[in-house]
């Protein structure tokens, strides 16, 4: 028998070496409705939600199952593939793992619409609630103590940490969504069906995509719901965290973290894990949050790159996020990591919901103090070196590389003395009460060393503080405040680096073979952990990434303003899990204080979740559109609001495609006056209208027909306008809807963009509740420009309503 198995393994190898193919995972998207559109009357586009409990329901996606069994049985060769997942609540599909060459099988084959390969995924990675001013609204719902009441948001991420104070069980809670909402817990390491406890309504994972792809590592890639990195924690505690939980890092309490929504219930679909992210998790994923009923998607996460060989508009992962709008699930995705160079949004669509990062006006100052009485200010979450009476206490100042034993031999010691990295390479009577300065080179640079390392060797060789300076080979760079257990700053400047430099040789005595023989220099770090709240705010972050919106490879700009709002995203404090496998300088932490438009976007999902609350009939674009045209474009010293540049520090006055519409004002977006509504037709609409699509290519892609087409993509009902090529003039069409529940009359008011003249059609007019008013705007080019330019429409109503929509114009030609 043992022959016998030898043999058949052997042929294996032999066939498997033969053929040269690995295997990759293929997205395949099938003629045939989803359950939630094979039936209209189980579904409508005026926000009902999939009936995933009807009998009807369950017996076609079980029909789907098989059918999409049959078919890769039809085509592929048997052995030759694994399905991973068969998606059939919004999209008819097929997740499938096999080689190339057989994939060839299925591309002409019957039934198949589209195929396209799987893409990585990544993470776009307190006080805010206080600056958008949330607490004004949560007084309009009955306080934090109902706001979100009655609302489920769904979090696509790294899953949760079941045991945070954020997300504990309140036993007032009122189950009042059940109707609408039906999720399940899955259980599994770290994570007891007891986790999804009422505030937590159901928790499932997917891994298929990733187990398929990668060996997985048990000890941190596991397979529950449980958040093993901090991200998805971080995200849901944003959105929707219990109110009022205090934040205590190493001793320190830092306030108290509060989500925008703290009474919206949290639906985890884990699909991110520290080995590997894939799209065909995240799309099980999507699939499955909307046949559960989540009100509100939050995607913190996105693709690596736009996808190949199509159109980023028709990707697999953009269909699935409109089946999603159409089922009644408003989406809010990152808008991505990639500032502020432009065209790096990652969030290409209209009928999903981008969001911008920006800082706020708090900041965690930190000042080393040297012997001569000189402040350089710097970053660090860290105590001070002080003395019995909570004086600033001096303490030897000495640079690494002067501390490295004369003995020392080994290379890779040798050259990395200056990081601070090997414990073993000091002399540890010079650094023990020392304040070392550590120097950022050729390890921090290539990514081989850590601060966390410098930490560990702060700690075993007992230094009394350190100093991370930035050096002048490798030049400033951009630092976050860190929780660090020690005294410490970093000091990201080289001009700060240099002046600490020159005053350390100063103070330093070195023999004739320059090792030193006496440590003359001094110095003290201030307290790090008190915040200030002062200085100008919002502000662009630097990593924000910027439009214009593109719909291919080639960037080609497309009619659609992105991103589309604005919400704090830089140094955000919120819950994280203490296993922190990907960072663990904040292993053991309950809360991290992170930045990415990663953190931004939670903002935004949780103040559509009272939105949602306090309109349970608005739809998807309804809530979009109160949060955009309410919107601020000035910050609080009542300037336009300015954006971080690609030199460091510097600050440029921004536009849309830095803001969108501007910084979330969640008190306004309650109560918007007007809104722009976009339904699915809309959006077909709108594809079929794009330059370089037909309607074929539409209809394979999302099954809609072109029926009646804009005459330019422009005139999608969006709350903006953005036109990538004017030439000569155009009448763009907009809608409006009186949610108000008084008649009011509005007047209309441009500032029109440079080289561009805009005229409204009727310049004022009068709307009764739920009344609509067509709306002409047309432009004309008085000057031809060599990029866009910008400008805005104000709607100002009798009854103190301010609708805003910006433009965002490239005139190319006056004729």
């Amino acid at each position: 028998m043992i022959l016998v198995l030898t043999n058949l393994l052997l042929l294996f190898v032999v066939l498997v070496s033969c053929n040269g193919e690995d295997k990759k995972i293929y997205l395949v998207l099938l003629e045939g409705d989803p359950v939630a559109f094979h039936q209209l009357k189980t579904f409508s586009e005026q926000g009902n939600k999939l009936d995933a409990n009807r009998e009807e329901s369950k017996a076609y996606a079980n029909e789907l199952t098989k059918s999409h069994d049959e078919f890769l049985q039809s085509y592929l060769e048997t052995g030759s593939y694994d399905k991973i997942y068969s998606f059939k609540h919004i999209v008819n599909g097929v997740a499938v793992h096999t080689t190339p060459s057989q994939i060839q099988k299925l591309k002409n084959a019957p039934r198949v619409k589209l195929l396209e390969e799987d893409r990585r995924f990544k993470q776009m990675t307190t006080y805010t609630p206080q600056f958008l001013g949330i607490p004004a609204v949560w007084t309009q719902e009955g306080g934090e103590r109902n706001a979100g009441e009655g609302i489920v948001i769904g979090f696509i991420d790294s899953g949760i940490n079941p045991e945070h104070p954020s997300f504990a069980y309140d036993p007032t809670i009122n189950n009042s969504f059940t109707d609408s909402f039906s999720g399940a817990c899955e259980e599994g390491p770290l994570f007891p069906q007891t986790s999804c406890n009422g505030k937590i309504v159901s928790a499932r994972y997917f891994s298929a995509g990733a187990q398929t792809t990668t060996a997985l590592n048990d000890s941190m890639d596991i397979l529950s719901p449980f958040d093993a990195v901090g991200h998805g924690s971080h995200v849901a505690s944003t959105a929707a965290g219990n109110f009022g939980v205090p934040v205590v890092v190493n001793g320190l309490y830092y306030g108290r973290a509060t989500g925008m929504a703290p009474r919206a219930r949290i639906a985890v679909y884990k699909a991110i894990y520290p080995s590997i992210a894939t799209l065909s998790d995240v799309l099980a994923a999507i699939d499955q949050a909307v046949l559960d009923g989540v009100d509100i998607l939050t995607l913190s996460v996105g693709p690596e790159e736009p996808p190949e060989d199509t159109l980023t508009l028709l990707s697999l992962f953009e269909i699935f996020m409109l089946a999603a709008h159409k089922a009644g699930a408003l989406v809010v995705q990152a808008a991505g990591n990639g500032g502020p160079s432009p065209y790096t949004v990652i969030s290409y669509s209209p009928w999903a919901v981008g969001v911008a990062a920006c800082d706020t006006d708090r900041t965690y100052p930190a000042t080393l103090i040297l012997g001569n009485g000189l402040k350089i200010g710097g970053v660090g979450l860290s105590g001070a070196t002080v003395g019995d009476q909570l004086m600033i206490q001096y303490n030897k100042l000495v640079l690494a590389k002067d501390a490295i034993k004369i003995n020392t031999t080994l290379p890779r010691i040798a050259n990395n003395a200056e990081e601070c990295q090997y414990p073993e390479a000091f002399d540890p009577l010079v650094v023990q009460g020392s304040v070392v300065i550590c120097t950022f080179s050729t390890g921090f640079y290539n990514g081989t060393s850590t601060l966390t390392a410098i930490i560990q060797t702060a700690n075993l060789l007992r230094f009394r503080a350190f100093v991370f300076v930035a050096n002048p080979t490798y030049g400033d760079f951009i630092a976050e405040p860190i929780p660090f257990a020690i005294p410490a700053i970093i000091i990201p400047a080289t001009n700060d680096t240099q002046n600490i430099l020159q005053y350390y040789e100063r103070e330093t005595v070195r023999d004739t073979n320059g090792l030193v023989v006496r440590y003359g220099g001094r110095a003290a770090i201030s307290e790090g952990r008190n915040a200030s709240y002062k200085g100008r705010a919002p502000i662009v972050s630097r990593f924000s990434s910027r439009g214009p919106d593109y719909i291919d490879e080639s960037k080609n700009p497309t009619d659609v303003l992105k991103p589309d709002i604005l919400a704090p995203g830089h140094q955000i404090w919120a819950a994280w899990s203490p296993i922190s496998v990907s960072d663990p300088i904040l292993s053991g932490h309950n809360f991290a204080l992170m930045s990415g438009t990663s953190m931004a976007t939670p903002h935004i999902a949780g103040v559509a979740a009272i939105i949602k609350q306090y309109n349970p009939s608005w739809t998807p674009s309804m809530i979009a559109s109160a949060i955009s045209t309410t919107a601020s474009t000035y910050d609080n010293l009542g300037e336009p609001i300015m954006a971080h540049g690609f030199d460091l520090y510097s600050l440029h006055t921004s536009a849309p495609f830095g803001f969108g519409a501007g910084l979330v004002n969640p008190s306004r977006a309650l109560h918007p006056g007007l809104v722009f509504s976009a339904g699915y037709e809309d959006y077909i609409s709108f594809l079929c209208s794009l330059p370089n699509i037909d309607s074929t290519m539409v209809k394979t892609a999302t099954g809609g027909i072109c029926g009646q087409l804009f005459e330019n993509p422009s005139d999608l009902n969006l709350p903006s306008i953005t036109i990538t090529s004017l030439n000569g003039s155009r009448i763009v069409h907009r809608t409006v809807t009186n949610v108000a529940r008084k008649t009011e009359t509005y007047l209309s008011a441009v500032l029109p963009p440079k080289g561009v003249t805009v005229n409204i059609e009727p310049s004022w007019f009068r709307i009764a509740p739920h009344g609509t008013q067509d709306l002409h705007i047309s432009f004309n080019v008085t000057q031809a420009l060599d990029d866009f330019t910008f400008g805005e429409i104000v709607l100002t109503g009798s009854l103190n309503h301010v609708v805003k929509m910006p433009l965002s114009i490239f005139p190319i030609s006056t004729t």
